[in-house]
């Protein structure tokens, strides 16, 4: 029985355990909180910094292999393990590409893979140097996560609030639709998709809202997102899961805008959704197995469940019973002990093979649902 480590304890970790349970695999996980939705479905908790090198390395070393849940882990200490012959998923010159925004857009460039043009700056003063880029989006290299390290720059004025820190300055797209693609890539190279997604975003929080599968474009254009996916997937020669973000503009062209090295939320409907979850796939490819069934089951909608504004403290769930009351829906809630403003609590993903049912159903989860305090 393989023994595999996850680096993180939250939503992803706990559905990646959940998964793990068709397998057999004995699971690790290194977490800083005990209390994390992963540490009771784990067969072994380990308190620890996923970002602290000897946390990673003394967690790692007696394990066959090694994932991760979030990007912002000690990439030096799983190299170290990686040489040493232990797998790691996907491999660490991919997490060290990945982690920094700067050189995942120069990656993108080096390979003729389209993404909006930009420049790599290393303080705000920059900025005036290419305002020809404006209106733009200031992107912090490292540590932005789920809105956090952005910040649109739509005049030189606006650049006393830029990062005076390596960053990405690029040029805001007139953006159509954004699309999420999903590629599995296996020990041997070979690649599979599933159909992707389309992204609604919740414009004030910059979170995922709901999402729609499959997505709603042209033939000519998912054909475009499909081989520009497989494009960026195939230069980083790793197995593992992958999650790319794309833009649609007006003119219908596709573009690049971030590539997530691990199991996503843009994935999470394929729970229900597909013959083959994203988690179900993952253990595949960790453990050797062929690779799974990317079809989809039914169209689906997954919705955010997001902590309601003023609201800090311990989660009550309002409108649950409601919305588990609607055909096809399931709810997923991730265990977390403290909800806050703009917190992802959960999700509700819903079957359906009409297009304007999913977006109906979507809407009154949204409006009904409400993660509050007591």
């Amino acid at each position: 029985m393989q023994k595999v480590g996850i680096l993180g304890g939250g939503q992803l970790g706990r559905m990646l355990l959940q998964a793990a349970a068709n397998y057999p695999v004995e699971t690790h996980v290194l977490e800083n909180d005990d209390a994390c939705p992963a540490a009771h479905l784990c067969r072994y908790f380990v308190k620890g910094d996923i970002r602290d090198f000897d946390a990673v390395y003394n967690f790692g070393k007696s394990l066959d292999a090694i994932t991760i849940e979030i990007e912002n882990v000690n990439i030096d200490a799983l190299e170290k393990l990686e040489q040493e012959g232990i797998k790691v998923y996907p491999r660490t010159s991919v997490l060290r590409l990945i982690k920094n925004k700067a050189r995942q857009k120069k990656y993108y460039t080096d390979h003729q893979i389209p993404t909006a043009a930009y420049a790599i700056l290393q303080s705000a003063t920059e900025i005036a140097d290419h305002s020809h880029l404006l209106p733009a989006v200031h992107k912090s290299a490292e540590g932005g996560y789920d809105g956090r390290g952005v910040q649109p720059i739509d005049a030189l004025a606006d650049a006393v609030n830029g990062f005076n820190e390596e960053s990405v300055l690029e040029k805001k797209v007139v953006i159509k639709k954004e699309i999420a693609q999903i590629v599995a890539v296996d020990e041997a190279g070979k690649m599979v998709l599933y159909p992707p997604v389309e992204m609604v975003f919740n414009q004030s929080l910059n979170l995922l809202d709901y999402q729609l599968c499959p997505a709603d474009i042209p033939q000519n254009v998912l054909w475009k997102v499909e081989a520009i996916a497989l494009a960026v997937v195939r230069n980083f020669h790793s197995p593992g899961l992958f999650a790319v973000e794309l833009f649609v503009d007006a003119a219908d062209d596709v573009l690049v805008n971030e590539t997530a090295p691990r199991v996503h939320n843009s994935g999470h409907h394929t729970i229900e959704a597909h013959y083959s979850s994203q988690f179900d796939m993952l253990w595949r490819i960790i453990l050797g197995y062929p690779l799974g069934n990317t079809k989809k089951i039914l169209s689906s909608v997954m919705v955010n469940i997001i902590g309601s504004e003023g609201h800090t403290g311990t989660p009550v769930y309002e409108g649950l019973e409601e919305v588990l009351q609607i055909d096809n829906a399931f709810v997923h809630l991730y265990g977390k002990l403290q909800t806050k403003p703009g917190r992802k609590m959960g999700h509700v993903t819903v079957l359906s093979n009409e297009k304007q049912d999913l977006i109906h159903k979507a809407n009154k989860i949204r409006q009904t649902l409400k993660v509050i305090t007591k």
